[in-house]
């Protein structure tokens, strides 16, 4: 009996290691803002979704489309029309954006944020002036220009927790928004009440909340570029083994506080780039280092995923360009928003898959006979 408890038990946390390691592959999302020296701004992102392909589209939303806010009724709350065209990532096939830019190059992130997001509890009485997690990105994108249109008209709305079908849970999140200036805000719901940080480094991760991550970056203040100088020790030289000794300390986990430290830390010893074009590519090869595998005990739902990193953006929000690339095919694409005319889109999202083919450009170099 002792001996079926115990294997018992020693199931039980096998699950729960597993579950969280599962878990914690899933709200691995790391954003970053950088700017050119010609004051190009570029916003870029991962996706991180390790529990299943969540299958994005791009979506292109236009001019005058209706939209209707989620309550946890159904389709009864908060109702508008886009004033701004669109162009974003979605997911699981619902027109609901997780990331996007829109015609007036503000651009917009919902990166997870369990165990600290709280919600103003839903009111009947005030649904049509509600919605949910899943529609912020979309409310703000089409309705808003500026970053002080943002905070004036969030306030007016009520963002509440709405059950996601795919998940049986509400979607716990964190926003960063970014303006073609390169200043960017934190939009958190703390204790029911929602709360707006200045982001001046331009970078978000998960939980916990955005202030905490400020806060602890206090413990990294050693952290630097340049190497750490020799020391002599009674009568012997000391040097550091090889290059990089300034960045001795630098978190190197998948945690979101870890993820926090080091963007801030590569971006903030980014090479000094000229033009948005450069920027991009400083963008992509900073974010290449959050990369996730996809965990081995994932199972049917992890079947044909190649890494838990689904998608990696970077937004040209000075020449309004989408640039992306995703877990099945490292080239980049481009989507050029300037080409768009939003106004004669027609009267639906106009989606386009991110994967023509799920396989990998190859090059082939090599001399022909």
């Amino acid at each position: 009996m002792k001996q079926n408890k115990k294997m018992l038990i020693m199931a039980i946390l096998g699950f729960i290691l597993v579950a969280g390691i599962c878990v914690n592959s899933i709200h691995a999302c790391t954003g970053i803002r950088l700017i050119a020296t010609n004051e190009s701004v570029i916003y870029g992102r991962t996706m991180e979704w390790g529990a299943f392909d969540p299958n994005s589209r791009v979506s292109i939303i236009p001019r005058g489309y209706s939209f209707t806010g989620l309550t946890p009724d159904g389709e009864n709350g908060k109702r508008w029309e886009a004033k701004y065209g669109v162009v974003g990532l979605d997911m699981m096939g619902r027109d609901f954006l997780v990331d996007g830019m829109n015609e007036k190059s503000l651009a917009v992130g919902l990166f997870y944020d369990p165990g600290f997001t709280n919600y103003p509890s839903y009111e009947k009485d005030k649904a049509g002036n509600s919605i949910t997690a899943v529609d912020v990105v979309n409310f703000i994108l089409t309705q808003f220009a500026t970053l002080e249109e943002v905070r004036q008209g969030m306030s007016q709305v009520r963002v509440v927790p709405v059950v996601e079908e795919t998940l049986g849970i509400p979607i716990y999140a964190h926003w960063m928004v970014t303006n073609p200036e390169g200043k960017s805000i934190v939009i958190e719901f703390i204790d029911g009440e929602m709360k707006i940080f200045d982001n001046p480094l331009g970078v978000i991760t998960n939980s916990p909340t955005f202030d905490w991550h400020m806060i602890n970056l206090r413990n990294y203040l050693n952290l630097s570029a340049v190497d750490l100088p020799d020391k002599k020790m009674e009568g012997i030289d000391f040097a550091p083994l090889g290059s990089g000794s300034g960045m001795i300390g630098l978190p190197g986990d998948f945690t979101p506080p870890s993820r926090f430290v080091r963007a801030v830390a590569w971006t903030q010893t980014a090479r000094p780039t000229e033009t948005s074009a450069e920027t991009v590519y400083e963008v992509f090869r900073i974010l290449d280092n959050f990369n996730v595998p996809v965990h081995p005990d994932g199972g049917d739902m992890t079947k044909g995923m190649r890494s838990s990193t689904d998608w990696t953006t970077a937004w040209d929000l000075s020449e309004r360009v989408l640039y992306y690339h995703t877990q099945h095919n490292r080239r980049v694409r481009a989507l050029y928003l300037e080409e768009l005319d939003f106004s004669k889109l027609g009267n639906g999202i106009l989606h386009l898959s991110l994967d023509n083919s799920k396989k990998q450009d190859i090059e082939d170099i090599t001399p022909k006979k």
